[in-house]
């Protein structure tokens, strides 16, 4: 199930264990990580910020960690990539379903997409991971980049 987001999975851009006050920290820290790694244009961190404000993408999850998916449009992006981040503490960010309301959230998924038809199909990938409690906690409380990986490929 999680092979492509596997596939996409930038290492570099991996970040366990944040300390991040807001949703914004968290954007721009991964989306450094991004773009020190060649996946993204210089543009990509202020346009994902401008797009979280209009478009937010906190998701609520049925288990104990919620998460959220920014991302931004293509022409930011120089090849496709998945940043991720988990969180020491959760941050907020505005509920994609219902903007008025916040989400508490530990588990950061940044995709750096280059194709409108891949964002789709990630966004399809990320929200299955996301439908699974138990992987989501394994995620957010894994202690280094071979749990992390070896969580997501377990599924």
């Amino acid at each position: 199930m999680t092979t492509k987001l596997l596939e996409f999975l930038v290492p570099e851009a991996i970040i366990l264990g944040l300390n991040a006050s807001n949703s914004e920290e968290v954007i721009r820290a991964v989306g450094e990580k991004l773009y020190n790694a060649g996946y993204v244009h210089d543009t990509f961190i202020e346009n994902a910020l401008e797009r979280e404000k209009n478009i937010p993408t906190g998701l609520p999850l049925s288990g104990e960690f919620n998460a959220a998916i920014p991302h931004t449009e293509i022409a930011h992006v120089v090849k496709s990539g998945v940043g991720l981040a988990t969180l020491v503490k959760p941050v907020v960010f505005r509920n994609m379903v219902n903007p008025e309301e916040n989400v508490n959230v530990q588990l950061v998924f940044v995709l750096a997409l280059d194709q409108p038809k891949s964002q789709i199909e990630m966004l399809q990938e990320v929200a299955g991971v996301l439908q699974n409690p138990e992987l989501v906690k394994n995620l957010v409380q894994a202690e280094n980049l071979k749990v992390l990986l070896d969580a997501l490929k377990s599924v």
